[in-house]
């Protein structure tokens, strides 16, 4: 078991549940938020060690929420997850820095093993 925090970010409420239940069941502290900037506004009270942002979202996207984060101190580790994804929107993901870029529906596992490498990476 661990106590990292990991925050989700996603606009769809069944998603947050789902991984909010999937996270808290492997351990980890979640936090749920449903827009980019919900999570911007609580980020002054501490830095998760993962975080999981859908890409497509009203106003700030995903993408644009990750480069943001990206200028401060110590970012946190993320993963990427959308319904529709391309391969442009994968690149630009991953030289924002991302552990992975997964498509829904995803596998539980692989999930997981995402978080768990993003912490690892944060801890180093």
């Amino acid at each position: 078991m661990t106590s990292e925090a990991v925050f989700v970010v996603d606009d769809d409420p069944s998603v947050r549940r789902a991984l909010d239940r999937l996270l808290r069941s492997a351990g980890y502290q979640v936090r749920t938020f449903a827009s980019a900037y919900e999570v911007l506004a609580e980020m002054h009270g501490g830095r998760p060690a993962c975080l999981i942002v859908d890409v497509r979202m009203p106003g700030c996207t995903g993408l644009d929420l990750v480069e943001l984060l990206r200028k401060a101190p110590d970012p946190p580790g993320v993963i990427f997850i959308t319904g529709h994804g391309d391969i442009g929107m994968a690149v630009r993901a991953m030289k924002a820095g991302a552990i992975d870029f997964l498509a829904k529906p995803f596998d539980d596992v692989v999930l997981l093993d995402a978080v768990a490498q993003a912490v690892r990476r944060v801890e180093r």
